[in-house]
């Protein structure tokens, strides 16, 4: 009898005009000691699935339908949680099933401790003393490989990296000793390796206590390295669902190939990324696959040739001996001031349409180089030369009119929009502010003719932030940069929390914006097998400062550090055969 029976799960979310199943028919099974991987892009379902199961999905606008999820313990007989009244379910929420949310900062409290936040869920569930409880949570924090437990535990979310925060998400979700764990995307965003140790002790903890797990992702690389059973879904509906050994293998469904193939590739230079649409031809669950064979591959030749009409070049954007440095606390009767170097001596250049790479785990100070090179974060010293112009003699409000040239993308699309401005206010500001084009309406033509670049419709020129996807916002921020006509663009991390398919789809929009408008990048982020498709060189950061650099081909192919090294070691592995499957390539072409 299997610990968690899924059964024709059904879920509507309504609105005054409409309603949208967001989870179809949907039956699964979860067995004792078994890893359950649900994979698919946003809006496919999963988070519903999973918050269905809890008993969680908000009434209204949400509503389960028809269905029924039974969950049976060592054998007892099947209780349907559907059915259960909130009193009841409350002893099985967080105490026989706990849930690891995707987004560990607004999980956790921001006005307490870690440790007030873990031992809070242990007295409320095991009904222990405030000392035994703190113990206990101490040694969870042992357990998720937190290598400070008694600081992290008197430490505020805010105070933490994002793989510490979700160490302690992990370990709230285990103390209770549930039976299952669910995982709804808990490395999304998360550095490659941050993303290897989180699965890895997902795994250990999985084997240790025996317990069943649901994974749920958008990438099918995470999932191969950590599930035994695999569930495809789509549109609410599953599309395929098999052990992942065969699934992987020989995937049968034509949108579970496109999600194969659609992450970049470590070990060939394609022209463009595939994306799932170019899998499917048709909306119906029997869509024929398209020949897949729509991206190309840079020759050596063809290579050789760019690099060279490249660098003949004169730079466009020096970096000399740069260094940003931020203040710690003195210590009590301390006369010595101490600093953390965030960016610490950095020498480089960037030549006209280049993409320089910029790779590094979270905290090596990628974004503050970035923030840096834009004076949005005055540097403690060091020079930056934009065409000649020493950018760090100009007053702020000279620096204002240089930053129409040198545009930003930044990270978090949602929280760098202006929830009250619609997405065609937003594209216009910039424009207002630079005193670019004749009046309203020729602004808003520009606007227009920005977000049909951007594969955006007209429709969305009168949508808010929170009414559209991440992947179309981070596309309202890529028109928002262009609005300004500028020459040079930092990408920081801009591609890092979206769906893989998104991630392809915005990255080849950024290469045919790049050769259209003959755009100079600096690319940040910390996959480097993302870094290594979209960039020249590449630089490999560490502790503030630069490791490696190098052609971003020989870079991956030998790294010499062993800091990068160990980056691609991180990157999942299983990936490069089955993207060569997937993309009718030689294997051998994908390996390490």
């Amino acid at each position: 009898m299997p610990l968690l029976d899924i059964q024709d799960l059904t879920v509507e979310f309504r609105d005054e005009a409409d309603a949208v199943t967001a989870v179809d028919h949907v039956s699964f099974s979860v067995g004792a000691g078994q890893i359950v991987g649900i994979v698919g892009e946003s809006g496919s379902g999963k988070s519903v699935t999973a918050l269905s199961v809890m008993r969680l999905v908000p009434d209204p606008p949400g509503r389960i339908t028809c269905g029924c999820i039974l969950y049976s313990h060592d054998g007892n007989q099947p209780v349907d949680l559907l059915a259960l009244r909130e009193k009841e379910m409350r002893s099985y929420r967080g105490n026989r099933i706990s849930m690891i949310f995707q987004e560990p900062m607004t999980s956790l409290n921001p006005v307490h401790t870690c440790g007030r936040q873990v031992t809070e869920s242990i007295r409320l569930h095991q009904k222990t003393s405030r000392s035994e409880a703190r113990s206990k949570a101490l040694s969870l924090f042992s357990e998720v490989q937190l290598t400070h437990p008694e600081t992290v535990y008197h430490s505020y979310p805010f105070q933490l990296s994002g793989g510490e925060q979700q160490r302690v998400m992990i370990a709230m979700a285990l103390s209770s000793h549930p039976a299952l764990l669910i995982a709804d995307e808990p490395t999304t965003a998360l550095d490659v390796t941050v993303q290897k140790m989180i699965t890895g002790l997902l795994k250990d903890l999985q084997h240790k206590y025996g317990l069943a797990v649901l994974f749920i992702t958008h990438d099918l690389a995470v999932v191969r390295e950590i599930a035994d059973t695999v569930v495809v879904m789509k549109d609410g509906r599953i599309v395929e669902s098999s052990p992942a050994d065969s699934l992987f293998e020989n995937p049968s469904h034509p949108y579970t190939r496109g999600l194969l193939a659609c992450r970049p590739p470590f070990g060939v230079r394609l022209k463009r990324l595939p994306v799932v649409a170019d899998y499917l031809s048709g909306a119906d669950d029997q869509a024929k696959e398209r020949n897949p064979d729509t991206t190309g591959i840079v020759t050596p030749e063809e290579r050789a040739q760019h690099l060279e009409l490249l660098y003949r070049q004169a730079p466009i954007l020096q970096v000399i001996h740069l260094k940003t440095y931020f203040p710690l606390p003195k210590k009590l009767l301390s006369r010595v001031r101490r600093y953390t170097k965030s960016v610490d001596d950095i020498l480089f250049e960037v030549y006209p349409e280049e993409t320089l790479g910029l790779v590094g785990e979270s905290g090596c100070g990628k974004t503050t180089l970035g923030r840096s090179i834009l004076r949005l974060i005055e540097p403690t010293s060091g020079q930056v030369i934009y065409k000649g112009c020493h950018l760090s003699d100009l007053s702020p409000s000279e620096i204002r009119a240089y930053r129409k040239n040198l545009q930003i993308i930044f990270q978090d699309p949602y929280s760098s929009l202006n929830p009250r401005m619609t997405a065609g206010m937003a594209i216009m500001e910039p424009m207002k502010v630079h005193g670019l084009h004749s009046g309203e309406k020729a602004r808003r033509h520009k606007a227009m003719e920005l977000l049909e670049k951007v594969n955006l419709e007209e429709r969305h020129f009168y949508r808010y932030p929170h009414e559209l996807s991440g992947g179309q916002r981070q596309r309202i921020c890529i028109a928002r940069a262009l609005a300004v006509e500028p020459e040079f663009i930092i990408c920081d991390e801009s591609v890092s929390a979206l769906d893989v398919s998104i991630q392809a789809q915005v990255l080849n929009l950024l290469n045919s914006l790049k050769n259209e408008f003959h755009l100079t990048y600096i690319f940040i982020s910390h996959d480097l097998s993302v870094v290594k498709f979209m960039s020249d060189r590449i630089m490999v950061m560490k502790d503030g400062k630069i490791v490696e650099s190098g052609d971003a081909d020989t870079l991956c192919a030998r790294p010499a550090d062993p800091y990068t090294q160990n980056l691609i070691r991180a990157i999942p592995a299983t990936s490069f055969k089955l993207q060569a499957t997937s993309l009718k390539l030689k294997p051998e072409a994908y390996s390490l």
